[in-house]
């Protein structure tokens, strides 16, 4: 498995280096965005971990670069700036996972396994169309229509949507939700979750009479076809 690290910081840069070394991993470094975008664009790698605030490029749009162009390449970010709004606004990036400094060694790479884990299971998962009423989505395509309406989805808006589309009519807490779609264990003091929920409600539900994501109050949201 080959990771590229793009961070400035070059005592944590080589820290992080040195940890997946150990785990067996081969890596690569870059200290600015700009040279991370373009070993990441011209080089095969099973995972980027970048940096938030990077010189010449910022992680925000390096990470949009990458997605772009390789969306199955899983990015992981690491940054100083821990608040919902922070997470949400890396997520919508196109970041698969979100870990806040300072980190423990044995956190990230519980992080980096389990997105490895996920993208080998993708990898491997056959086209699908899921359905549920009036809306569809395909997992392969990346196409989600309601009505025969086209709906224009960020990469975590529609994980979030995908799973609630294989779990139709069941209640999703916040922890099961957290696990499956960020890989992540729910942190109470933030409600990205509920947010990303606003952002599908404004999205599938706003332009037609009958709603589909609602919360059910204490346990938390269910796809279920209501008016």
């Amino acid at each position: 498995m080959h990771i590229l690290i793009i961070e400035d910081d070059q005592r944590i840069a080589e820290l992080i280096q040195r940890g997946l070394r150990e785990q067996g991993f081969e890596t690569t470094l870059a200290y600015d965005g700009v040279l991370g975008r373009k070993l990441a664009l011209q080089n095969s790698y099973d995972l980027v971990i970048t940096d938030v605030v990077l010189p010449k490029l910022d992680g925000l749009e390096l990470c949009k670069d990458i997605r772009a162009q390789q969306p199955e390449l899983p990015i992981l970010m690491l940054t100083a700036l821990g608040t919902t709004d922070d997470k949400v606004e890396g997520f919508d990036a196109g970041a698969d996972d979100y870990l806040v400094k300072p980190f423990e060694m044995r956190e990230l790479l519980a992080r980096i396994g389990a997105l490895l884990k996920r993208n080998a299971k993708a990898a491997t998962r056959p086209s699908e169309l899921l359905k549920y009423s009036s809306l569809e989505l395909n997992l392969h395509t990346k196409i989600v229509k309601r009505e025969g309406i086209e709906i224009d989805l960020t990469p975590k808006e529609f994980n979030l949507l995908a799973y609630m589309l294989q779990h139709p009519e069941r209640v999703l807490s916040r922890t099961e939700i957290a696990e499956h779609v960020w890989d992540t264990h729910f942190d109470t003091g933030t409600n990205f979750i509920d947010v990303y929920i606003n952002y599908l409600r404004k999205k599938v539900d706003k332009a037609f009479d009958t709603k589909l994501i609602h919360t059910k109050s204490g346990m938390g949201f269910v796809l279920k076809e209501e008016k």
